[in-house]
């Protein structure tokens, strides 16, 4: 009995160090004032000013823009290089997956800077590469540091995390389903996308929405690399300078919602395939 209350009692403070914080920026985003102590009264006040202030909102559409392209290539790229590298001996497989987890362990300002000083070294030769040249040289090369860094910077990123979800539902895949489609008249290509895609597409999803959910957050890295541009974690930054709006608790209360409700949807939508495959039976069966 005492061991059972003893794990509510557990479970109770630790949801509750997780989501207290989040409940109280939540509440405070409709205060009527400007302190973050006094709760003044119900207001959409910041709401409204959130979406007039033009530095948050184009700050919160480049980290979107960034999320959303990077995540794509990235859950891309790294699907391809997982079953790639599903395909080689035992040996190179362990090695290849080893050194492609270091990025994971490493801290990101080394990432950062590292990042940076490969994209100042790029800009400089391509500056004097595209001298005699003004077409699309020298256009890298004035606008490298901003948009095309921060893509690449993003991608190479989220590359490790993908390769950590996708390869072991691979190695988990009954491989004799693949030689089975084989058998059966498909070549390739199509038991590929057939077979092996359907059963690692939660792994792919999964992916996608950590690359998505670490771009969107990422300030490290990106503040060495996104030049003149400013995405919303160094938008965020450049306020903690003076004095953080209110209107950050508006945006973080929408962030909050929208990643809320896509978890929701990707497991209503897993559940639902559980049930249809019949892995799951309905209470009573």
């Amino acid at each position: 009995m005492g061991t059972k209350v003893m794990k509510r009692v557990y479970l109770v403070l630790l949801f509750s160090f997780l989501y207290v914080p989040i409940a109280i920026m939540i509440a405070f985003s409709f205060n009527s004032e400007k302190s973050r102590t006094i709760f003044g009264g119900f207001s959409f006040r910041w709401y409204e000013q959130l979406f007039r202030d033009e530095m948050v909102l184009s700050a919160l559409a480049l980290s979107v823009f960034i999320a959303i392209v990077s995540a794509v290539l990235a859950t891309l790229i790294g699907t391809m290089a997982s079953v790639g590298i599903n395909r080689m001996g035992r040996i190179s497989r362990s090695v290849t997956l080893n050194i492609s987890y270091i990025p994971i362990l490493n801290p990101e300002i080394i990432t950062g800077v590292s990042m940076m000083l490969l994209f100042v070294v790029a800009k400089n030769g391509l500056a004097g590469l595209a001298e005699s040249d003004v077409g699309a040289l020298a256009w890298l090369a004035k606008n490298l540091l901003g948009i095309p860094s921060l893509l690449i910077t993003h991608i190479t990123f989220n590359l490790p995390y993908v390769l950590f979800m996708v390869s072991p539902k691979l190695r988990q895949m009954d491989i004799r389903l693949y030689e089975a489609a084989l058998d059966l008249g498909c070549n390739e290509r199509q038991a590929f996308f057939k077979v092996v895609l359907p059963e690692i597409m939660p792994a792919i999803f999964s992916a996608f929405l950590i690359c998505l959910t670490y771009s969107i957050d990422d300030f490290t890295i990106s503040y060495f690399t996104a030049g003149n541009r400013q995405t919303l974690p160094i938008a965020i930054y450049a306020m903690t300078r003076r004095r953080v709006s209110p209107e950050i608790n508006a945006l973080s209360a929408i962030i909050f919602f929208v990643i809320l409700a896509i978890i929701l949807v990707a497991n209503l939508r897993e559940r639902r395939g559980a049930y249809k495959g019949g892995r799951i039976l309905p209470a009573g069966k």
